[in-house]
């Protein structure tokens, strides 16, 4: 967990409960994202969850594993202040790692579009008021 220091990870679980009520969703084919914005926070956060539905205790924990790494190898890449909390589901298990990096890219650009800021339009300027 030493790429997981607390600082990064959602831990209590009331904060998983205010990510799934008050933060929007993400789904694909092989997981759902919940996320929301944290005011006066820089890092984001990261949670996993996995439902026992998905099989025992073993294929939960490796399900989770091949989504943290692939969250982990793109962290600095999700935007700051936010909290995210990743729900696997059992198509996971059996993808391959590309369509895993391909799904989680594809959620960054989607992210990337969302949290942008909106730029604004220069002034128009008076063509009268410039020197000739």
């Amino acid at each position: 967990m030493s790429d997981y220091p607390k600082s990064v990870r959602i831990l209590r679980p009331q904060e998983f409960r205010q990510t799934y009520d008050e933060g929007m969703k993400h789904s694909c084919a092989l997981f759902a994202v919940f996320y929301r914005r944290r005011e006066g926070v820089e890092a984001a956060r990261f949670g996993f969850t996995c439902p026992r539905a998905l099989g025992k205790a073993v294929v939960r924990n490796r399900i989770k594993r091949r989504l943290r790494e692939c969250v982990r190898l793109r962290r600095e890449r999700f935007p700051f202040g936010f909290d995210f909390v990743f729900n696997p589901r059992k198509a996971l298990l059996d993808a391959p790692w590309s369509e895993v990096e391909r799904h989680v890219e594809k959620l960054l650009q989607r992210l990337e579009s969302q949290t942008k800021p909106v730029p604004t339009e220069p002034a128009p300027c008076d063509s009268s008021l410039s020197p000739s």
